[in-house]
């Protein structure tokens, strides 16, 4: 997939939702996605570079995206609702939701985290991706070709000394994955797998690997052949695969 070379049109006509879109590899799909025609719904907790995106998307002169500022951390079944109903109302579909929002504190022990940060952890990185999906399947059962991503982790798919309570929420992701897969698998118009990018030039990454140079690591937008191929039809046939990024 590395050297997938989508059709600038792969996306057009469709409305995508992202989470996380305001930064790193949310953003860099935004704006991808974007270039290649779809309209973005773009969801972020910080309204301030959710604009900036926003207005990068628009002086591009991509389709006009949507902006819904939302903290995960605190979302609930109502709002979630809420949520997709207000995409509904305004954009009239949903054709494809990527999953790139995270929480994550530190490298540390076990021993060392806390209850509280666990919550935390599970809230934002696997109920929250589990709970907006359920909340928008209505939306995206309507669409004829319907793609969900989620984000993994190489540490959630392989686990690792310290990366405790964020990779025990990432490997929860590809559980949920390949359940869900299951359970639509008579729905040939809906698809759900987990995207693995690996390492990539990130504040993540640059926070977990201080001393790795940014230049040694592909950049956000390497990554975004991967993105564009299973957020489009020619995916249509990958279903409940934990697909890792190789570059």
């Amino acid at each position: 997939m590395k050297d997938y070379l989508p059709p600038s049109d792969l996306l057009a006509g469709r409305v995508i939702l992202v989470t996380g879109a305001s930064s790193g590899l949310g953003r860099a799909a935004s704006l991808a996605f974007a270039r290649h025609g779809a309209t973005v719904a773009l969801l972020a907790r910080g309204e301030a570079r959710l604009e900036a995106v926003y207005d990068e998307i628009v002086a591009a002169g991509h389709p006009e995206p949507a902006m819904f500022p939302y903290d995960l951390a605190t979302a609930d079944d109502r709002g979630l609702e809420t949520l997709a109903g207000a995409i509904a109302h305004h954009l009239k579909r949903l054709d494809g939701v990527l999953h790139s929002a995270h929480r994550f504190y530190s490298l540390t022990p076990l021993e060392l985290q806390t209850l509280d940060e666990w919550q935390a952890l599970m809230r934002v990185n696997l109920i929250a991706p589990f709970a907006l999906t359920r909340a928008c399947l209505p939306l995206l059962r309507q669409s004829p070709d319907a793609s969900v991503v989620f984000t993994g982790e190489s540490h959630g798919h392989q686990p690792g000394a310290y990366w405790g309570g964020y990779a025990v929420a990432k490997a929860g992701l590809e559980t949920l994955t390949r359940i869900w897969s299951d359970e639509t698998a008579s729905e040939e118009n809906l698809r759900i797998n987990t995207l693995i990018p690996g390492q990539v030039a990130t504040t993540l990454r640059s926070r977990t690997h201080p001393g790795l140079s940014p230049e040694s690591v592909p950049s956000v937008d390497d990554l975004m052949p991967w993105y564009l191929y299973l957020m489009g039809a020619d995916s249509r046939s990958v279903r409940g695969q934990i697909v890792e990024c190789q570059t």
